[in-house]
């Protein structure tokens, strides 16, 4: 009987912009890149709707996640830990 080594699970950072919605908060991750020709430093942002099963991730905290299995149409990430917590 062969065991299969579970892949490592890339770990993403974000700032959750809305905790509104039960059991799922969203997630803003920035990027920031140089533009090939014009040599400017550029920002990219991206959201994702992460599945917080405990409701424990409020706005402004900073949040880390992984892909899982799809749980819904557009949610197919969940969370890992809440790395600091706003001060509101």
């Amino acid at each position: 009987m062969e065991m299969k080594a579970e892949k490592a699970k890339q770990l993403f950072e974000g700032k959750v912009v809305s905790d509104k919605m039960d059991k799922t908060i969203v997630v803003e991750i920035e990027q920031t890149y140089i533009h090939p020709k014009f040599r400017k430093i550029l920002r990219k942002t991206k959201t994702y709707k992460v599945h917080d099963e405990s409701n424990q991730a409020k706005q402004g905290d900073i949040v880390r996640f992984y892909q899982c299995r799809p749980l819904a149409k557009t949610k197919y990430m969940c969370l890992a830990s809440v790395v600091s917590s706003s001060k509101s």
